[in-house]
């Protein structure tokens, strides 16, 4: 008989208490940051103990050392809302406001974590964010600079997904794999976009092997499984007719 599994449900409060804390600490000027993760070592390894993540010394020096480099690639994902978004005031409405900056801010924290190989702690963190915003962002993910998800709800971005600079994605999209199997785990399941892409609402772009070219806009609900050259308009022909009653 397979022994139970003792998984400690409580800590999801814990860990949500501090992708929120971790979410200030990287936005905070640089002089007040290093107190600030001070103060959160202590809950952060409580955590990583309960979730058997296998945290030492070492992965959390790297840890602070890349969290501290966080705020100016926010700030680029902050701008590119901004200069995106004609409903944007300020950059400041995007900090305080936007849920896709938020959520591209948690994919930023949980991906560190992701690239020093600690365990569960960075999906937790997603799907924390996933909850509050809408959007799902694996950890995995590669994501390039000034990122923009407008609008937030119903995005779906994959492991192996490869996202280059200067991208907008809008509700809706999917960036997945067209096949789910355990086999496939350790192969590129989901799209590459490079830089300078637009992908309007419901777009649905599927497969490891798919590349999205540089320039390329990407119209609203179009299904995508092969590769698009660059500069392309891409679009999706309705059959809607609109009659008299």
């Amino acid at each position: 008989m397979q022994k139970e599994l003792q998984i400690p449900f409580r800590f999801k409060e814990k860990v949500e208490d501090l992708a929120k804390e971790l979410f200030y600490c990287a936005l905070e000027v640089s002089d007040k940051q290093e107190q600030l993760l001070e103060d959160l070592k202590a809950d952060f390894f409580y955590v990583s103990k309960a979730l058997d993540c296998g945290v030492c010394n070492t992965k959390w020096g790297q840890f602070k050392t890349d969290i501290k480099t966080l705020k100016s690639k926010l700030q680029l994902d902050a701008e590119a809302a901004y200069n995106s978004d004609p409903a944007a005031k300020s950059v400041k409405e995007v900090y305080l406001a936007y849920p896709g900056f938020y959520a591209i801010a948690m994919y930023r924290i949980s991906h560190i974590l992701w690239l020093l190989e600690i365990p569960i702690l960075p999906r937790m963190i997603s799907e924390y964010a996933h909850g509050i915003t809408g959007t799902d962002i694996h950890p995995g993910a590669t994501i390039g600079a000034s990122f923009f998800i407008d609008h937030a709800t119903g995005v779906v971005i994959g492991e192996t997904a490869i996202i280059h600079n200067n991208v907008i994605i809008y509700q809706g999209v999917t960036l997945g794999g067209i096949t789910v199997e355990k086999a496939l785990k350790n192969t590129k399941r989901h799209p590459t976009i490079h830089d300078n892409v637009t992908i309007y609402a419901n777009a649905t772009i599927l497969g490891g092997d798919v590349v999205i070219g540089k320039g390329c806009v990407i119209g609203a609900n179009v299904w995508i499984t092969k590769s698009i050259p660059e500069n392309a308009l891409v679009t999706y022909k309705s059959d809607i007719k609109i009659t008299n009653r």
